[in-house]
């Protein structure tokens, strides 16, 4: 997948990338790389006034990166803030006799002072929607019940419960936040809502507590409190304590979890609630990069149950999870199996299916579009029939692969187009400029490159037939898509060495000679070489370090 540089990132590697050295490079590498280049770029050395104006044009960027490169505290400014970092006026300038240390610990400062400002800006909004629908005519239908009825031949699909929340955050200090939330629900014909305000403090690095308060039509008055507390680096508490005022008088209620590290993945939790639906919970919980695997035993008023639940995580783009859960209790038994997976950046597509006694067959299907939740339960039949499991898992499959290849892919490839062709318009004037200055360079080059393969041909040394930089495409099924390299061979023989090319760890967009023919795509460096006689092939990914020869690199001729 492609991935497109942001502006900072881009003038963070223009100087290491110009004079081809490491970002960790010793002041003698530096020295080293800077004396080549003006060597090559020295407007003495041509006569041509053409040649003259260019070759002094890219000496003096050459110049102007070593002096950035070589001094500890610009060098420290540029590491930081990039180019743009150098032009500042104002602290970044006065400040400019600190040690590195120092500048860089005022860059945190103020990036600190940044995120606060952020925070009094941020909402956090968070939402659900919950659209429960009553499918069972679908799979129960009663024949006789429809025979006077018009239009009977048609199911009844009917939605009978509907749930509405959200919540936004609104920091008021660095350790203060209020939060307001309000929902509103309603199931076969009746209905209500409630809205609860709540202010968090956080009190230290170990813990915050929250006051909460709310009221409803269906409820009254709610006055709540939580706390939080790390009472070790591996175990922590929470409790909730809350009244709640109805017409049948105060009703409280309190919620204590005790939480343990039991080892760098897996976490045991002991709650204890007291109040509206007593109970005692215990669970132990693993959650690592491949894997989530959940076991719970409740004892208490008026469920008590047992569950285990496992999620394995796919390590594919597409973040695909597949899960599976079976929960017995004295309300049945219930088998739930489902999978979910990343449709596009912010949106992550789920869908599960329930079979029960006696709940009978649900469908689930979940969307979570960046904090926003849109839940849909389906309630397919009471009792256990096997068309109604197989339509569950099958249908969800069907519809999910046809709309992926009809709907979902040609959206993300048309905005994927979008973006790049918003992204090339914004910098083809910088590109173009790029391409003049690569150009000019491999004018330049041009007596150097024929010197130096002089006395790699003397010595059977390292010769670059041909090399091109930019996007290629292997994959057949990507035909229709434009091949978009430029040829630099030339510039890479200049690069050449007593018989090594070293090339650093960065884009390769930034060396000599070079430019970004297709900006925000991914590219590739190709090269055939030849050494001590015998041709080599080799193709490496852009920002990758690359060292030529190497043995592996031979084509193989045999036969």
């Amino acid at each position: 997948m492609a991935t497109a540089l942001s502006e900072e990132e881009l003038d963070n590697e223009d100087y290491y990338s110009l004079l081809n050295v490491r970002r960790e490079a010793s002041s003698e590498e530096l020295k080293a790389a800077y004396r080549r280049l003006c060597m090559l770029y020295h407007p003495d050395k041509h006569r041509d006034p053409e040649l003259k104006s260019q070759a002094e044009r890219l000496f003096n960027l050459v110049h102007q990166a070593y002096e950035v490169l070589s001094d500890p505290q610009t060098r420290a400014i540029y590491d930081i803030y990039g180019k743009r970092g150098l032009e500042m006026e104002g602290w970044e300038v006065v400040e400019r006799r600190r040690t590195p240390a120092e500048i860089r610990e005022e860059f945190e400062r103020l990036q600190r002072e940044r995120e606060d400002r952020r925070l009094q800006q941020r909402t956090n909004p968070k939402g659900t929607i919950s659209v429960g629908i009553d499918a069972t005519d679908l799979f129960d239908r009663y024949e006789e019940e429809y025979e006077d009825v018009s239009g009977s031949g048609f199911p009844q699909i009917e939605i009978n419960k509907m749930h509405i929340s959200q919540s936004i955050e609104a920091p008021l200090t660095a350790t203060d936040t209020a939060i307001l939330s309000g929902s509103l629900s309603t199931q076969n014909g009746n209905g209500g809502g409630s809205i609860n305000f709540a202010l968090r403090r956080v009190t230290s690095a170990k813990g915050w507590g929250e006051l909460e308060f709310g009221a409803g039509d269906l409820q009254g008055p709610l006055f709540g409190l939580k706390l939080f507390r790390n009472l070790t680096p591996r175990c922590f508490v929470t409790t909730n304590c809350a009244l709640q005022f109805s017409s049948r008088g105060i009703r409280p209620g309190l919620t204590t979890v005790l939480a343990r590290n039991l080892d760098k993945n897996t976490v045991g939790y002991l709650q204890w609630r007291w109040g509206i639906q007593s109970a005692m919970n215990t669970s132990i919980v693993r959650d690592t990069k491949t894997s989530h695997f959940t076991v719970a035993l409740q004892l208490g008023i008026p469920h008590s149950f047992a569950l285990i639940s496992y999620q394995h995580k796919f390590q594919d783009d597409d973040q695909t999870r597949v899960k599976g859960s079976l929960k017995a209790g004295f309300f049945g038994t219930v088998v739930e199996y489902g999978a979910e997976r990343k449709i596009s950046r912010h949106s992550v597509l789920g869908a599960a299916v329930s079979v029960g006694v006696p709940q009978g067959v649900s469908l689930k299907v979940k969307l979570n579009r960046a904090s926003q939740t849109y839940f849909f339960p389906i309630h397919l039949t009471d009792q256990l029939l096997p068309s109604a499991v197989f339509y569950a898992t099958v249908g969800p499959l069907v519809v999910y692969f046809a709309l992926h290849r009809l709907v979902i892919k040609p959206y993300l490839r048309a905005q994927k187009e979008k973006e790049l062709e918003k992204q090339r318009e914004s910098t083809a004037t910088d590109i173009l400029q790029k391409k003049q200055e690569a150009e000019a360079a491999v004018r330049l080059m041009q007596e150097s490159v024929r010197r130096i393969i002089e006395a790699e041909e003397s010595r059977m040394g390292l010769i670059i037939v041909n090399a091109w930089y930019g996007k290629f495409v292997n994959d057949k099924s990507k035909k229709s898509e434009k091949v978009k390299v430029i040829d630099v061979t030339v510039p890479l023989q200049c690069l050449v060495k007593d018989s090594k090319l070293i090339l650093t760890e960065a884009s390769k967009a930034g060396l000599p000679g070079f430019y970004d023919p297709c900006v925000g795509e991914e590219k590739n460096l190709k090269v055939l070489y030849q050494f001590r006689g015998v041709l080599h092939q080799v193709m490496a990914p852009d920002g990758e370090a690359l060292r030529i020869p190497k043995q592996s690199h031979r084509i193989d001729t045999d036969g």
